[in-house]
């Protein structure tokens, strides 16, 4: 697995420790984890039939 870093205001933070504080995901890393699948999931396929379109017609 890949590391990146990023930056996020204290209070995603704070809430990202509340979440795994109560129980809904065992690290921030999960956390986080979890949050960007649901976004590839939810984008990506668009994100990426854009991307061919904008290959194809370069070609």
């Amino acid at each position: 697995m890949d590391r990146i870093t990023i930056r996020l205001p204290r209070q995603q933070i704070e809430m990202l420790e509340k979440l795994v504080a109560a129980g809904e995901f065992p690290t921030v890393s999960e956390a986080v984890r979890y949050a960007v699948r649901e976004l590839v999931s939810k984008h990506g396929d668009r994100v990426m039939r854009e991307s061919d379109q904008v290959t194809s017609l370069k070609i």
